[in-house]
């Protein structure tokens, strides 16, 4: 099960469904609704904020980039 602090994970999971999406153009609510919607996702739904939605927005873009 993934969750809020589950990073790189939450990444790959979001790369697999979204692997055109231009990645810095994400609005956070977008974010958080997408990684509410994954699959193997269970957390609160209130447990991120604006820190850990950028924290995983700047790891997707770094995992896209390598």
């Amino acid at each position: 099960m993934l969750r809020w602090q589950d990073t790189y994970p939450i990444v790959f999971a979001l790369e697999d469904q979204y692997p055109t999406i231009d990645i810095l153009g994400i609005r956070f609510t977008d974010l958080r609704q997408w990684i509410l919607d994954l699959e193997n996702f269970d957390d609160h739904p209130d447990g991120c904020n604006e820190k850990i939605l950028e924290a995983i927005q700047m790891a997707w873009l770094d995992e896209r980039a390598s």
